[in-house]
């Protein structure tokens, strides 16, 4: 396990990791414009869990093998950029609902919490770059003899969280200002997320380790 004076130093990249935007966080401002609050932490929910995949194949040296083999990192690349893409245009196309409020167009909200934690899940596994930062960051803060698995797991843990507070509260936020704004404004919210993400993919399409 880190030591107390590697802690601080591994809680404040934790907390920069969560600060920095990307896809994961796109994809949140996406489902909780659209879904609102509780979709949105089901989606973030599903994020964590892939995160906490990650953590746990670094410790038994899954992601370095993924990363080292030019083969799976490939398709995790190719595949991670596709979804994203995905994302992006369904985003941009969908046609407009009808206002939320109205519960015959509304789709039941344990599908709705299903949809959003499937992508949430699989934009966190698809993500090549999760392997590489795990295999980069973890040894840093694993001293010689410690147990690997409960390591990883406790950081992987502390990156949850700060995902889980500041996604929650920003979903949280939106979740508020979708019940008072115009339904215009809700669909230019979830369009420009759209284009975002189509960046994030087309950047993960092109670029190489």
């Amino acid at each position: 396990m880190t030591d107390m004076h590697s802690l601080p130093a591994f809680l404040a990249i934790a907390f920069a990791v969560t600060l920095s935007p990307g896809p994961a966080f796109a994809l949140m401002l996406q489902v909780a414009a659209r879904d609102g609050w509780r979709a949105a932490m089901a989606n973030i929910g599903g994020n964590s869990v892939g995160v906490l995949m990650w953590g746990v194949l670094s410790a038994v040296g899954v992601s370095a093998l993924v990363a080292a083999n030019r083969i799976a990192y490939d398709a995790l690349h190719v595949g991670g950029a596709i979804f994203l893409l995905w994302l992006g245009v369904s985003a941009i196309v969908r046609r407009k609902q009808p206002d939320p409020g109205a519960p015959a167009a509304t789709p039941p909200r344990e599908r709705t919490a299903r949809q959003a934690a499937r992508k949430g899940l699989i934009n966190s596994v698809a993500n090549p770059k999760l392997a590489i930062f795990f295999v980069s960051l973890f040894p840093q803060f694993v001293a010689p003899g410690d147990a690997v698995l409960p390591a990883a797991l406790a950081m992987s843990g502390a990156i949850v969280a700060c995902d889980v507070v500041w996604y929650g509260s920003i979903a949280f936020c939106v979740d508020r200002f979708r019940r008072v704004i115009a339904a215009k404004l809700l669909r230019g919210l979830e369009r420009t997320t759209g284009v975002v993400l189509l960046g994030f993919g087309a950047r993960l399409a092109v670029e190489r380790p």
